[in-house]
């Protein structure tokens, strides 16, 4: 039997430790999506805890979020030569050990250093979480495999203000990170016992190409975060070019090589390429849209933290429910079509929350917010299996590396539209950044009806 793909079928795991390897990815997954904004809620108390002002405890996510994204291509590169199970297993423990660390913090120094290492960690989980699914489950069920790990991303993704909001109405801000350290002891132990030996490559890794990688995207994120957080016009625009001109010398320098550590082989490919770019915009929508409504929500409305999380929750849910579904005809039928038709009904739900607000009623955004999360968990499963299953196997690892890239990217960009649309009108903010995350969403729906698969 054929995949979707035209290559030969791979039997995946047997049942039993397919299960218990889905879930060793699941527990980690969830970590790492969720440990990348988690923070964001505690920030003032942390800040006061630390005895540091805000605008300095703002390098708490910024250390993570910088780790995490200068190492996600160079870590998947590795994956494709020595195993992807030899990145991600170091990958957890290391995001363990460092979650304790953060936990156990003094200072402001050391908590930035921790998050660091725990973004290195976090790197290691998700440059390759993608690219193990491929060989967990047989290609025939490959659109369920990655429906699944659609949904943890989501879930986390979307559920960590309710996450936070939870943990903190018990505990202090600490425990956001301790409560890491037992999940991660169970998925490590998991790993190492389920988690199935995949084929490796010839390559090497090319010493250039991992610091120019570094400099173009640790430059671009912190020229759009700079953006977002009313740093100086020049020295954000700086940042930018200066992303630019090395992300021009970083792309000729890849487009020489066989196995490129940046995947312009895969970029080449248009299905490739479309798939990324509907997930980039995907999750920038979605990242305007959470972190406009909990100010709507607190600021206009009133409600308290807890409310919030709990106003925000519909999204999440609908999106776990379903992303399983969606995968599974992503099996079946033209993920294409599945997924334009996902960013259809989410930009049709985030019309109707940007239409409702001024209603004093929170309750009225449940069931509109329940229509996004069902459209964005609809796309995101076809999308990513197009993404992983159009790469060749032995570039699963670079294909892993781009989709986690892409959606970090797209997140960052979002939150700092966000940031650009409270400085530029506050009265409007909200309503500014959902219509501008409808207009995403429906410009993805067109880009992702291109795609002939």
């Amino acid at each position: 039997m054929a995949s979707l793909e035209g290559r030969p079928e791979h039997p995946g795991l047997p049942i039993p430790q397919r299960l218990l390897a889905f879930l060793t990815l699941a527990m980690a997954i969830a970590m790492s999506v969720l440990d990348g904004s988690i923070v964001n809620v505690a920030l003032p108390t942390m800040a006061h805890d630390l005895a540091v002002a805000p605008a300095a405890s703002i390098w708490i996510v910024n250390a993570f979020l910088l780790a995490v994204t200068v190492s996600l291509l160079p870590l998947s590169a590795l994956g494709d030569t020595i195993g992807y199970r030899r990145v991600y297993t170091p990958g957890l423990a290391l995001f363990t050990l460092a979650s304790l660390a953060c936990a156990l913090a003094p200072s402001l120094p050391v908590l930035t250093a921790a998050r660091a290492v725990q973004g290195l960690g976090a790197a290691g989980i998700m440059s390759v979480n993608i690219a193990l699914v491929r060989f967990i489950y047989p290609s025939s069920k490959l659109g369920q495999g990655v429906g699944n790990v659609a949904v943890v991303v989501a879930v986390s993704s979307a559920g960590s203000p309710t996450v936070a909001a939870a943990i903190l109405s018990v505990a202090s801000w600490r425990w956001l990170f301790l409560i890491n350290v037992p999940i991660g002891v169970v998925a490590l132990y998991l790993a190492v016992r389920t988690l199935p030996d995949t084929p490796r490559s010839k390559r090497s890794l090319d010493s250039m190409s991992v610091a120019l990688n570094i400099l173009t995207f640790g430059l671009l994120i912190a020229g759009v975060d700079g953006l977002g957080q009313n740093q100086t016009a020049g020295v954000a625009a700086g940042e930018l070019i200066a992303a630019a001109a090395f992300g021009a010398l970083f792309v000729q320098r890849q487009l020489s090589q066989a196995a490129p550590l940046l995947p312009v082989d895969l970029l080449r490919r248009p299905i490739f390429a479309l798939s990324l770019a509907t997930s980039i915009l995907s999750f920038a929508a979605q990242s305007l849209a959470l972190v406009a409504l909990p100010f709507y929500f607190e600021d206009t409305l009133g409600r308290s933290e807890t409310a919030t999380g709990l106003l925000m929750t519909p999204w999440p849910v609908a999106t776990a429910l379903i992303a399983p579904i969606s995968g599974r005809l992503a099996d079946r039928f033209a993920p294409g079509l599945l997924g334009g038709a996902g960013l259809m009904v989410m930009g049709a739900g985030l019309a109707l929350v940007a239409l409702n607000v001024g209603n004093a009623d929170g309750a009225s955004l449940v069931w509109r917010l329940a229509i996004c999360g069902l459209g964005f968990g609809f796309f995101q499963s076809p999308n990513n299996r197009m993404i992983i299953g159009s790469a060749p196997p032995d570039r699963s690892g670079g294909a892993a590396g781009l989709q986690s890239a892409g959606r970090l990217i797209g997140q960052s960009f979002g939150t700092a539209l966000m940031a650009v649309a409270f400085g530029r009108a506050p009265e409007h903010a909200t309503s500014i950044a959902l219509w501008t995350a409808t207009g995403m969403t429906l410009l993805g729906a067109c880009a992702s009806a291109l795609r002939r698969a």
